[in-house]
């Protein structure tokens, strides 16, 4: 929504909005010329002359600046059928996954960028490249975006060509199967504009099976693109990189691929994959304590978790691993208890909070039983390792201060507000 928000400002539009709470992003838009209301919704924060009122999905029906707005007889669309619009009406890149969307957009984008092809950029991360803001304003042809699969927001998009990095076990407070995840998926494809591609990752097995039934339409004749880790470029592409892990050598190899359909020459996407240092909060370093290296990550699912902290060990083989993670939410939490007991093997020693919560979701399907402390437990039964709850936050960084020692690396874990103890803790 802030990038949106930064595309019309962009475009001298008078932008207004609300949220619950106050944040980095909330003041950025200020400072930018949006006015901002925080605290409970209120009628009152709407313009009653306003063209056009935006949502976002995690916006109930009967909100009250909503039903305000349609009792002002205002036009009102979602996030998800402003972007569909604009999709339409330029050349458009859509990235979308279970995980990796925002490094793999990034990488995209830059290499476009780097390309001289100039385009107008949506990614729900900061990057440094662009000023240390989610959105880049271009005047070309091309528009890139970080399509989110929740709640079917990436129906409403049109791309002339689609990435997509992987399928996983995600959003089943929406979805509920898997089922409906891959069917979800597929429609997005089907989406794509005649005449348009297809990049794939051929390791993910849904994605794969997703992929092979839609090579035997017509309209995808020679229009998909593979990637993997067995592409003869992974080596080349791998000690390249600034960020660790083989996950991110796979969202380089989709970002190549797209590329290569662009016409983009090879020499240029390999310079600027090796010139790209990483996004907010994607295994970001922050500074150290007692000689610990500090590293601040968004990951919230046990795929993401797994995979950064196999990234970490592989970047840092003799270190001491610590893993701080908060959960996201009490339903994620709930839903993939049994994926997360073996998701902080790579960790030599793992500290669990309390779970995040998203002001205004409630809790459907939330268990009881599935708690930050009945999972310590689990892992601790399992590994017989170091695992500590920490009921209280404001426990985290006097308890860190206190065990860390030289040579270690502290990854402080999750898509909630655990980065503000992070800088606390620097």
């Amino acid at each position: 929504m802030s990038a949106l928000a930064k595309f019309y400002l962009s475009e001298k539009a008078k932008v207004s909005g609300s949220d619950l709470e106050s944040s980095e992003i909330t003041e950025e838009l200020a400072e930018l010329g949006a006015k901002i209301y925080t605290g409970e919704h209120s009628a009152s924060n709407v313009t009653k002359n306003a063209d056009l009122v935006i949502y976002n999905a995690a916006i109930k029906k009967d909100n009250t600046e909503l039903a305000a707005a349609k009792s002002y007889k205002l036009k009102t669309k979602s996030y998800a059928e402003v972007i569909g619009e604009l999709t339409k009406k330029y050349y458009t890149i859509a990235i979308t996954g279970a995980h990796g969307k925002s490094t793999t957009t990034a990488l995209i984008a830059k290499i476009m960028i780097d390309a001289g092809l100039d385009p107008t950029v949506v990614v729900g991360t900061k990057l440094n490249e662009f000023g240390g803001s989610n959105f880049k304003k271009g005047y070309s042809k091309y528009f890139i975006i970080e399509a989110d699969e929740y709640a079917g927001s990436f129906l409403h998009y049109r791309p002339d060509i689609a990435v997509v990095t992987n399928i996983d076990r995600e959003h089943l407070d929406f979805y509920k199967n898997m089922a409906k995840i891959k069917a979800a998926f597929k429609k997005f494809l089907l989406n794509v504009k005649p005449g348009g591609f297809l990049v794939l990752n051929n390791d993910n097995k849904e994605v794969l099976k997703l992929g092979l039934g839609l090579a035997k339409l017509k309209r995808f004749k020679n229009k998909i693109k593979w990637y993997s880790l067995r592409n003869k470029k992974v080596d080349e592409i791998k000690n390249k990189l600034q960020i660790p892990g083989a996950h991110n050598v796979s969202n380089a190899l989709a970002a190549y691929g797209t590329g290569e359909i662009l016409g983009i020459e090879p020499k240029i996407i390999l310079k600027s994959l090796a010139e790209y240092g990483g996004a907010w909060r994607r295994f970001e370093y922050k500074g150290s304590i007692n000689g610990a290296k500090i590293f601040d990550d968004y990951a919230h699912h046990p795929t993401e978790i797994r995979a950064t902290l196999e990234a970490a060990r592989t970047r840092f083989p003799k270190s001491r691993i610590w893993c701080i993670f908060q959960p996201h939410q009490r339903k994620r939490l709930s839903a993939l208890f049994n994926e997360f007991l073996d998701a902080f093997d790579p960790a030599n020693e793992l500290v669990l909070l309390d779970p995040y919560e998203v002001s205004g979701r409630e809790n459907v399907f939330y268990d009881g039983k599935f708690t930050a402390f009945s999972l310590a437990q689990k892992i601790d039964q399992r590994l017989k390792n170091n695992v500590y709850y920490l009921p209280y936050k404001s426990e985290v960084a006097d308890f860190l201060k206190k065990y860390t020692a030289w040579g270690d690396v502290v990854i402080m874990m999750g898509a909630g507000d655990i980065w503000k103890i992070t800088k606390e803790l620097i």
